[in-house]
């Protein structure tokens, strides 16, 4: 018992959990993370393939066993038929309207304001711009579900 008397002790809390919307903002910003991180890769002609942990039991040992899969990161953009990219923000499988009237895209000329958007847009959803229509989307989905 050297070794306990050795180290500093005190006597600690471990803080209250994070607000909710403090966690939806961190949902959607990682989501803007991985579109900004698809257009620079489409932009240098390369892909992009984040890759996650998968836990599975093997049916024939009944062992726990966890791999490397790619995760899948579908484009919120698209060329429209103008010819300009359209971006569209989603929480979830769901398209964030953007004002009042109904938009729910963004229209831009090329993929370099492309990129200042989705950069400008994970600054604003940081600065709590986008609690209200998250909010909103986290109650249509909970009303999906019954609660």
């Amino acid at each position: 018992m050297a070794f306990l008397p050795s180290l500093k002790l005190v006597t600690g809390n471990k803080g209250k959990s994070v607000a909710p919307i403090v966690v939806k903002r961190n949902k959607l910003i990682s989501q803007l993370h991985h579109q900004l991180m698809l257009c620079e890769a489409k932009r240098n002609g390369n892909t992009y393939a984040p890759k996650h942990l998968r836990s599975y039991t093997n049916k024939l040992t009944g062992e726990r066993m966890t791999v490397e899969k790619v995760k899948r990161v579908r484009e919120w953009f698209w060329v429209a038929e103008n010819g300009k990219i359209n971006l569209a923000i989603k929480y979830g499988a769901r398209t964030i309207p953007l004002n009042k009237k109904g938009a729910n895209a963004i229209e831009l000329n090329d993929n370099d304001e492309l990129v200042k958007a989705l950069t400008e847009l994970k600054l604003a959803t940081a600065n709590g711009e986008f609690d209200e229509a998250l909010n909103e989307m986290s109650l249509l989905t909970k009303s999906g579900f019954g609660k």
